[in-house]
């Protein structure tokens, strides 16, 4: 591996691409549905099949939250994971976790968000310049992780020009809910052929507000049903101790229902800083660049403490030996749940070299040539009561190339190949998978070509990935990737595009070989090293029409799974939790978005926009029986008004999530929740300088939000209503 890595370090300097060097287009100020270029697609100046979404500029600097997933999470097909503010990863067209790629410059964050809902993603929204969203399958581009679809957040840390001047960017802003503070700042500079940049950030907060209790209506109603079902077991058992065991247990009610969490979310806050440090040669036909970055995070872990109190709770039931016995094992007991309660703290430390090079016209019959690579040091700690309870550890590293050709026989496209290692292990007493290294390899091409008015696209791919745990047997598996669109001009400013791809994605080292508790999933999960390939047969059309005031998008998509990975419930429970087995079954994803954009008013000096969108997916297990998958998005519509002029912009988003009663069997149903949010801002240019003042607000009806795509949506609801003030200056 180390001759590997070697290897491509020495390599960098030469390798190079033009389409990475380009500039992105400014952003378009009309009413319409920009055309895009994605530069996470080494082919997408050309057009592009696949379903995709670009936040930039305003937009992003608007949307931008405490983490990636809460950023993109109100787009047409994107939800957020949401595990409080600290923790929160994309769900894509109904699909996350290890189905959905997200990555920092087009290489993998290198975390272990994967691995659990609680993990965060490491790339911070503050420091984005563009995010870019690949709906769908994009395993031919990325490999195996990105069969649900990839987010690419572009930190612009290596630059790929000088600048003619200094410029940077200073964004401060303070939140009423839980106290937010937030400050970043930018600079990017350079003389002759040398160019640099500078990034900080830190952002901290307490406990969010929120508007009632912290368990879901559904959950304290399930936990009292339990509890009545307890005592009527417990009376007949020991009736002649009724009247003693009656003043403890409404003791007991009461301490209960006074600890109950209201209005505020405990283990809620979070406190993270970072920064980076980037150095380019920039040349006539290319440049090399390297970049240093660190991040120190600290974030609660709401509801994380609640399988901790269960647990000792079941054990207090099922251990009673007798009067006195029981009330020495209940002092314990209660003084273990004492310190299980507090909310445990993630410390989370990360540093990450990457290593970006581009040259234009490497050699004959080659536009470009393009290389990445990210090493990474992570670390992150769960400590309880002030105590070091687990360690999570991922050293990695990934590399990619592309080599883009002249037109082959009309064909013109992209050769690459993508290489990767990660060692990562768990310590401690929530140690729920052994150490794994997992190394991986992909080879694919992608290529483009007109056919008179059409457009053709065509790609392959092969992927190998190994997994050596270090107890058991280890596990590889060897797939491929295909794919076919066309691109159909229909004319009077309207498209239409179909996809076709067959994916593979091979099981992540946690479905394979976890046996543990998982306090973050509040389950006993088990793997199955036996598992196969997931395979996916996927159609996606999209209809897109613009004019000179409005613009529609519509996108329909069906993906069809062979051997789909997911957990099955079980009758089982080992040391207080429930067990799930990961499992395999045949499974369908049925979807549809659409957005629609219309310039209402014009007067010149200003503008009045209308947009609307609406999305909702509805995924099928094989199986007998409940056939529901948890954690599926439920339908959402959305209404948004923006003015927009010289000096002064103002929007109002609304958004109405359905409930979702489609359950899995270990589920709690969840209830709609009300999105009201707004923002004015005024736009003043003294000197060589602009300054953006804002006022903004989330969550203005004070609405109680639960996110059924989130583990903990019955513990840890998003926060109440918050107004933030800030101040952003460009120079």
């Amino acid at each position: 591996m180390n001759r590997k890595l070697l290897s491509l370090l020495a390599a960098a300097p030469l390798l190079a691409t033009a389409a990475l060097a380009q500039e992105a287009p400014a952003t378009d100020d009309s009413g319409a549905i920009e055309e895009i270029v994605v530069l996470a697609h080494p082919l997408s100046r050309e057009g592009l099949a696949q379903a995709a979404d670009v936040m930039e500029a305003d937009e992003l600097d608007r949307k931008a939250v405490d983490n990636i997933g809460a950023t993109v999470g109100n787009e047409p097909g994107i939800h957020n994971s949401s595990y409080g503010v600290g923790a929160g990863r994309p769900v894509i067209h109904g699909m996350g976790g290890a189905r959905v790629r997200v990555m920092e410059d087009r290489i993998d964050t290198l975390d272990v968000s994967v691995s659990s809902g609680d993990h965060a993603v490491t790339v911070d929204p503050f420091v984005a310049e563009r995010v870019e969203v690949l709906k769908g399958s994009s395993t031919l581009l990325y490999g195996s992780g990105a069969i649900g679809g990839v987010v690419d957040v572009q930190t612009g840390r290596i630059p790929q020009a000088v600048p003619e001047r200094i410029s940077g960017a200073i964004d401060l802003r303070g939140s009423d809910n839980g106290s937010g503070r937030n400050g970043s700042f930018r600079l990017d500079g350079g003389a002759g052929n040398i160019a640099w940049h500078l990034d900080a950030f830190a952002r901290e907060s307490d406990d969010y507000d929120i508007p009632g209790f912290a368990e879901s209506a559904a959950l304290r109603a399930q936990e009292e049903e339990e509890h009545e079902h307890e005592e009527e077991g417990h009376h007949d058992e020991e009736h002649e101790h009724e009247h003693e065991h009656e003043d403890e247990d409404h003791d007991e009610d009461e301490h209960h229902e006074e600890e109950e969490a209201y209005g505020l979310l405990p283990g809620s806050g979070l406190d993270v800083q970072g920064g980076s440090v980037g150095l380019s040669f920039v040349g006539d036909r290319g440049f090399v660049g390297l970049a240093v970055s660190n991040l120190d995070s600290e974030y609660g872990i709401p509801g994380h403490s609640h399988a901790h109190h269960d647990h000792g709770h079941d054990e207090h039931d099922h251990e009673e030996m007798g009067h006195h016995e029981d009330e020495d094992h209940h002092e314990e007991e209660e003084h273990h749940e004492d310190e299980g309660e507090a909310t445990p703290i993630v410390d989370l430390k990360q540093t990450r070299i990457d290593l970006k090079a581009g040259l234009a016209d490497p050699f004959g019959g080659f536009e470009s040539l393009n290389f990445r690579l990210g090493i990474n040091d992570y670390e992150h700690a769960e400590n309880e009561a002030g105590e070091v309870g687990t360690v999570f550890s991922n050293q990695a590293w990934e590399a990619r190339g592309e080599l883009t050709h002249d037109p082959v026989g009309g064909w013109r496209g992209a050769l690459g190949v993508q290489l990767g290692n990660r060692e990562f292990s768990v310590v401690g007493e929530e140690a729920f998978t052994p150490p794994v290294d997992t190394s991986s390899l992909g080879l694919f091409w992608v290529g483009e070509r007109p056919l008179g008015r059409l457009g053709i696209e065509a790609g392959l791919r092969y992927d190998r990935v190994e997994h050596d745990p270090a107890h058991g047997s280890s596990r590889d598996f060897s797939g491929g990737s295909a794919s076919l669109g066309l691109i159909v001009p229909l004319g009077n400013g309207w498209e239409g595009t179909l996809l076709a791809d067959y994916s593979s994605r091979a099981p992540v080292g946690e479905e394979l070989f976890s046996d543990s508790p998982h306090p973050g999933t509040g389950v006993f999960e088990i793997g199955d090293p036996g598992l196969d390939h997931e395979q996916a047969r996927n159609l996606a059309a999209t209809l897109t029409g613009r004019g000179d005031r409005w613009s529609v998008r519509g996108t329909f998509y069906y993906t069809d799974f062979v051997d789909f990975i997911y957990q099955a419930a079980t009758n089982e429970e080992r040391e207080g939790f429930d067990v799930r087995r990961y499992s395999q079954a045949d499974a369908t994803f049925a979807g549809f978005e659409v957005e629609g954009r219309l310039t209402v008013a014009d007067w010149g000096a200003g503008r009045l926009d209308l947009g609307v969108f609406y999305d909702m997916v509805t995924p099928e297990l094989d199986i007998s029986g409940n056939d529901n998958l948890p954690l599926i998005p439920p339908d959402r519509v959305g209404v948004s008004l923006e003015f927009t002029s010289d000096r002064l912009r103002a929007n109002v988003d609304y958004v109405r999530a359905s409930d979702q009663d489609d359950i899995s069997e270990f589920e709690l149903p969840t209830d709609g929740y009300n999105d009201l949010r707004a923002r004015v801002s005024w736009r003043f240019r003294p000197a060589d300088t602009t300054v953006d003042l804002y006022l903004a607000g989330r969550n203005l009806t004070d609405d109680e939000q639960r996110l059924h795509t989130s583990v903990v949506k019955d513990l840890a609801p998003q926060p109440g209503r918050t107004v933030e003030a800030g101040l952003r200056m460009l120079f």
